[in-house]
């Protein structure tokens, strides 16, 4: 299949967010964007949010002054992963329901473990 996108260990360059990660992510999204925090340690293979990182990404979408939204089947044109040695840097690009596309992004780590893969997400912020 031509559009399936897998995971790239490669630390010289980025690549598409891979499919197989894709629906996790957009569960994420749709708890941040509900501002339910308790659900995504729901999300199967994401580990828990510190109430630290809860308070950062409910500060940053509060000073960003748009409402956070589900994502687009568009986020995954600019959205990107990094192999670093020993786990992926992700970051999701976020829409808002006022301007859609925002400068907003989820930074996600991810391992490989043997389940699988495990998510731990690091912020909401505009790089």
């Amino acid at each position: 299949m031509s559009n399936e996108i897998a995971p790239q260990k490669d630390e010289t360059q980025a690549h598409p967010v891979p499919n197989a990660w894709r629906e996790t992510f957009f569960n994420i999204v749709k708890a941040i964007a509900a501002g339910d925090y308790d659900r995504i340690a729901s999300v199967k293979s994401v580990a828990p949010v510190s109430s630290a990182i809860a308070r950062q990404i409910r500060s940053y979408i509060a000073d960003y002054g748009e409402t956070l939204t589900e994502l687009s089947d568009e986020s995954w044109n600019s959205s990107i992963s990094q192999w670093t040695g020993t786990h992926w840097d992700v970051l999701v690009d976020l829409w808002t329901e006022e301007s859609g596309a925002s400068d907003l992004v989820l930074s996600t780590r991810v391992f490989e473990v043997a389940e699988g893969f495990r998510f731990e997400i690091d912020s909401v912020h505009v790089p």
